[in-house]
């Protein structure tokens, strides 16, 4: 199976426009995922089409970067050229240094086994830190010495993201963006694509809520962000659930459901939400995460789906206008 594929931005890259979320695999997501099924997701998602990966030196303390560099070792020689983005600045004790930056970007490299990081992403950094512009002038440095070949920042706002785009040398994005965070289509959306900016959609399912298959009251296990970074105890809750409260996205997810009933019958509700994603041409990726060779299959089979109809596209935002907008919460 081959995956269509889109330029990323600045980097040049030719990405496929599903790629590979490796947080899962990391960390976070409940009882470790163990390291052979791990690889095993890995390598459906590179089978079936997928060529960009991404991580960050915090999931799982660098086991994630480990198993992807496994993997990449493990690929026939002469496969297509694989991508990997990973992110650095929210581990503990991190600092806004130059010393601190180059430091992060080799440790990835070793565990990655490559020479140079294709993007490195500034993983969510307070938006004074990345006003205050030294991080910036440090990434330009370790660019310049060969350790990174383009960089990027993860944002939890639109605003962060404006600033990004207007004031910095950033080559990509990194945005929550599903049917639950539509405001981004008019307010960032065309800024980014007249920038020449990449856009790579995290959190594309909302933690799972949009692939339809939670019941009301969902438990989950100690070890899972979706149990303890519900209602924001830990970090941005807009990065669990996409900031919508769990039941409430539930009961969305159902009359998103039944908007699309009749919009490629055979895909699922998650191929379906991710083809919305993937029909706003800005996107250069979406990169759901996959614990499993068949959530990885069923993940790149999004691209085989036909772009949603303009009346189907037309009911989305307006339900999301009238009844989702108002219950979105987090940094938006």
């Amino acid at each position: 199976m081959t995956i269509p594929q889109r330029i990323l931005g600045k980097t040049g890259f030719p990405v496929s426009e599903i790629g590979f979320g490796a947080w899962a695999i990391g960390a976070d997501w409940g009882e470790a995922v163990p390291e052979a099924a791990a690889r095993e997701a890995l390598h459906a998602a590179l089978d079936a089409g997928t060529n960009f990966i991404d991580t960050a030196d915090i999931y799982g303390a660098g086991r994630s970067e480990k198993l992807i560099g496994q993997v990449l070792r493990e690929r026939p020689a002469g496969a297509e050229r694989i991508f990997v983005a990973t992110k650095m600045g929210r581990g503990p004790g991190w600092e806004c240094t130059l010393d601190a930056i180059r430091s992060a970007a080799r440790a990835s490299c070793d565990r990655l086994g490559v020479p140079a990081l294709d993007l490195v992403q500034l993983h969510c950094l307070s938006f004074d830190l990345m006003k205050e512009g030294s991080v910036f002038d440090h990434l330009e440095a370790v660019k310049q010495a060969g350790l990174i070949l383009n960089y990027g920042t993860s944002v939890e706002t639109i605003k962060e993201a404006l600033w990004c785009i207007a004031n910095t040398g950033v080559a990509s994005l990194q945005v929550i963006f599903n049917l639950f965070r539509q405001r981004l289509v008019d307010e960032l959306l065309p800024v980014a694509k007249t920038a020449g900016v990449g856009l790579i959609a995290r959190v594309p399912l909302a933690s799972g809520v949009l692939t339809g298959k939670f019941k009301p009251g969902q438990a989950f296990a100690a070890g899972d962000h979706r149990g303890f970074n519900a209602n924001g105890e830990c970090f941005n809750v807009g990065e669990t659930f996409a900031g919508v409260p769990m039941d409430q996205g539930i009961a969305f997810a159902e009359e998103i459901r039944s908007l699309l009933v009749g919009e490629s019958p055979e895909a699922t509700l998650a191929q379906k939400t991710m083809r919305w994603i993937l029909d706003h041409d800005a996107i250069s990726t979406v990169i759901p995460g996959a614990k499993s060779p068949a959530q990885a299959r069923d993940n790149a089979g999004t691209s085989r789906l036909a772009p949603l109809s303009s009346a189907a596209r037309a009911a989305l935002s307006a339900l999301y206008r009238d009844r989702i907008a108002a219950t979105v919460r987090g940094k938006y």
